[in-house]
Order: structure tokens, then C-alpha cells, then sequence
């Protein structure tokens, strides 16, 4: 399911085609029926309207999901910028060799991160995973050592900063990972074609262009909802604009 949605443009056509054909067939089937009494008629526009009422909530809900979550990767990609930056400048403490190596060390790290933020969905990113990996272990195995060298309160600071560098990393993988839940778009699919089967079977009139208006809207907002929520592959993404405003400060001049 998450594989579509990190294609908001196709997930968008897919949902207008499904929801145009969900009236259509509520066109037919009203053909094959008896026509509706007065009164089954008033009872058959509430029910209608509180099935658009709760497609509507349950779309808004979903946006606001959405968004919350592309602020979380925002604010994450920010506090792994603060981080990196903090202990490219604690390093300083280091004696050398180590704190040349570390400093140049954080600088290639930050160019993967880059890397991976600017990654597409449909990219291979294992081997920028992996060297993100091992360029963290060999980042920690060397502010160990000279921990252990010297392990004094000053050593403590660099050693807390590389922590927070690993962290950020982590925290910055779980936002990416936190999506809408399947079963929610499952339940909002659903509804949405059930009140389009619904539109097409009440309507004494039926025409292509005016079963198209509400298909239209709804398929809009799926494509809206699922480019905000896809992390690599809609068009709304999270620019690594404070990890390359810093990779641009630390490059030699």
C-alpha cells in the first residue's frame, strides 16, 4: 500500500478513475430499480449527507496527520544540522591526530546525509544506508579511544556530542517511517467510493461532467494528503536546507 503512495500523481488517477466508475455504477444499478418514494427520497439525502459529512472529517483528520508529521521531519532534519554543526566544533577539544580525522570524518557523513535526504522513492539508497552506518561506527569507535585515553569532563562533552549525532540519525529514520496507517486510508478509500455510489445512484440526471465533480475533489485531496505524507516521493518534501547550509561552512574555502 505505501509503495502507491509514494506516487501521489498516480494514487491521484487511480482514486479519480475508482470514484468517476463508483457513480457509474450507482448510475446502473439505479437503472435496474424502482424509482424512489418521496419519502425514501428525503431519508436517502440524510443518509447521503452524513456519508459526505464523515468522508469530509475523515479527510481533514487525515491532512492534519499529514502535516504534523512533514513538521516532525522538518524539525528533525533542523536538530540533526544543530547536532553535526556542535560536535564539528567540540572536536576542536580532541588532540591530534583524532580531532582532524573526527572533523573530517563528520564532514563526509554529512555529505550521505545529504545524499539521502535528496534520494527519490524509487532510488536504491542501501548502499548510502550502509556507508552512513559505517562511517557512524568508525565516527564512534574514534571518539571512544581517545575517551579512554583521556577520560576527563572535557572528553565527556565530545563523546555526548557524538551520541546526539547517532540519535538525530535515528530520530530522523523514525519520522520518516511514521505514516499514515494503512487501515486509515483503507477506511477513507472505502467511504469515499461508497458515497460516490451513493451520488451516482440518487442523481435523476446523471452526466459525465457532474458525476465528475465530486471524484474530481475528493481524488485531489488523496493526492495532496499522500504527497505531504511521503517522505521521498511526492513533490511537498523536506529539503536538507540546514544540513547544506552547514556542509557549505565546513567546506574548505
Amino acid at each position: 500500500m505505501y509503495h502507491i503512495m509514494n506516487f501521489p500523481i498516480v494514487l491521484g488517477l487511480c482514486a479519480l478513475l475508482c470514484l468517476w466508475s463508483a457513480a457509474r455504477l450507482g448510475v446502473f444499478v439505479r437503472k435496474k430499480v424502482r424509482a424512489p418514494e418521496d419519502d425514501e427520497r428525503e431519508e436517502f439525502g440524510t443518509l447521503l449527507g452524513a456519508t459526505l459529512t464523515l468522508l469530509g472529517l475523515l479527510i481533514g483528520f487525515s491532512f492534519s496527520m499529514a502535516i504534523s508529521r512533514y513538521d516532525q521531519r522538518k524539525n528533525y532534519e533542523e536538530e540533526e544540522a544543530n547536532a553535526i554543526g556542535t560536535e564539528y566544533v567540540r572536536a576542536d577539544l580532541l588532540p591530534e591526530p583524532a580531532r582532524t580525522k573526527i572533523q573530517g570524518q563528520l564532514v563526509q557523513y554529512l555529505d550521505l546525509r545529504i545524499k539521502r535526504y535528496d534520494a527519490h522513492a524509487v532510488q536504491n539508497v542501501s548502499e548510502t544506508i550502509a556507508r552512513t552506518t559505517q562511517m557512524q561506527n568508525d565516527m564512534w569507535a574514534e571518539v571512544k579511544n581517545a575517551a579512554l585515553v583521556n577520560p576527563n569532563p572535557v572528553m565527556a562533552t565530545v563523546v555526548v556530542g557524538m551520541n546526539d549525532v547517532l540519535n538525530r540519525q535515528g530520530y530522523t529514520n523514525a519520522a520518516r517511517l511514521n505514516r499514515i496507517p494503512v487501515p486509515a486510508w483503507e477506511l477513507m478509500i472505502g467511504i469515499a467510493l461508497f458515497c460516490n455510489f451513493l451520488i451516482g445512484f440518487g442523481s435523476k440526471r446523471p452526466g459525465r461532467m457532474k458525476l465528475l465533480i465530486v471524484p474530481l475533489a475528493v481524488s485531489i485531496s488523496f493526492l495532496l494528503i499522500a504527497d505531504i505524507d511521503s517522505p521521498q516521493g511526492g513533490l511537498i518534501r523536506v529539503q536538507p536546507q540546514n544540513l547544506q547550509i552547514l556542509a557549505d561552512q565546513l567546506r574548505p574555502k
